[in-house]
């Protein structure tokens, strides 16, 4: 059984979406219905823009100062290691020998 279709298969999800749309729209401007002063969708997304905005900056700021922790961390224990006197390493080899007979 085919589904049921009102105009097209391609031309009804183009009418639902603008009938939402243009429901939106409607609502938002209707001087019964607009929503107050800085409730409108537009300000409300601004205002989270916002938000998210500063919670990013404060998020960066703190790994910013976590990698400048790590990289003095770093620069000072090289730092360390180019001012102390070299290490010299000496190897010991010990051989073994059988002696014959025992």
């Amino acid at each position: 059984m085919p589904r049921p279709v009102l105009l097209s298969r391609t031309l009804d999800p183009v009418l639902g979406i603008f009938t939402g749309f243009l429901a939106y729209y409607l609502h938002e401007t209707n001087p019964r219905t607009a929503p107050p002063p800085g409730h409108t969708l537009k300000d409300l997304l601004a205002w989270q823009w916002g938000v998210s905005a500063a919670q990013r900056d404060q998020r960066n700021a703190a790994a910013e100062a976590t990698d400048a922790a790590e990289f003095d961390a770093v620069r000072r224990e090289l730092e360390a290691a180019a001012t102390a006197p070299p290490v010299v390493e000496v190897k010991k080899v010990v051989v073994e020998t059988k002696e014959a007979g025992v």
